[in-house]
């Protein structure tokens, strides 16, 4: 069933990423996601590269949690460059050619009810969320579940990162890590300067299986970490209080494979 919650579209912008690792350097994968100015987000090439052929992405389909004000559970089918219209309310992708990393439309598509990330050559990122509620998240729960399929010496950065681009409002990563190792959730710290500190939640598990990662934000008072619906800590420093979005991002680097959501959803 389709659950995606049609609001009116207003504009918005994605964000450039600008200090992430390089190809040469990129084999770990810090928590800590630098930010710079907005980019307007562009519009998606009607025409279909491919068609998403990857026999892996059969998921394990458990149900988003009911009452969340967005759920995309990725029912319509979309080819590579068909995404960004088709979800045009569930999805914000940078645009293509962001600081020479991203290029969305040649990496997610969509079958048998999983977004699918390709991995190996062109970086992802982008937003989830309509046009008009996705980047004024004050507070919230926020949920996905994935796994990964190859994409060694790569990673992903699920995100609650600030709409005002000021790194000090507060970052919130989870799950954040390369594919090869066990994710992690990662709070940093909201001093003016010191935003590459950041206290690490670790999970012991593992990309290669279907997990649900939860944020709990309870805006200037905690921040609670969850995986499978097991709590693994809570955090009462560096809570942010302004509005932020929910988004991910994977490199253009590593083994080629392939990143699968199977669902996305938050709440206020």
């Amino acid at each position: 069933m389709n659950r995606r919650i049609k609001l009116t579209a207003v504009a918005a912008a994605s964000l450039l990423l600008i200090g992430v690792p390089t190809a040469a350097n990129a084999a770990p994968w810090w928590g800590g996601w630098h930010h710079s100015r907005p980019a307007p987000t562009p519009t998606p090439d009607p025409t279909p590269s491919d068609d998403p052929t990857d026999d892996t992405a059969q998921a394990d389909l458990t149900a988003a949690p009911s009452g969340s004000s967005f759920v995309e559970d990725f029912n319509a089918p979309a080819l590579l460059g068909q995404v960004a219209s088709l979800y045009d309310q569930a999805w914000q992708p940078y645009p293509d050619g962001t600081s020479g990393i991203y290029a969305p439309s040649k990496t997610v598509s969509v079958s048998n009810g999983v977004m699918n990330v390709a991995l190996g050559g062109a970086g992802t990122a982008g937003t989830f969320g309509s046009f008009a509620g996705a980047w004024g998240h004050v507070g919230g729960t926020f949920s996905v579940r994935a796994k990964a399929v190859g994409g060694d010496g790569n990673g992903a950065a699920f995100m609650l990162w600030p709409s005002s681009n000021n790194w000090s409002d507060g970052e919130i990563d989870f799950p954040e890590g390369n594919f090869e190792e066990s994710p992690s959730g990662f709070q940093h710290s909201m001093v003016p300067g010191r935003g590459a500190d950041r206290e690490q939640i670790g999970t012991n598990v593992s990309w290669r299986d279907w997990h649900t990662y939860t944020v709990n934000w309870v805006p200037g008072k905690s921040v609670t970490y969850s995986v499978d619906g097991k709590v693994l800590q809570t955090v009462t420093h560096d809570v942010p209080t302004t509005p932020h979005r929910f988004m991910f991002q994977t490199g253009n680097w590593g083994d080629s494979g392939t990143l699968m959501i199977d669902w996305v959803s938050t709440t206020e």
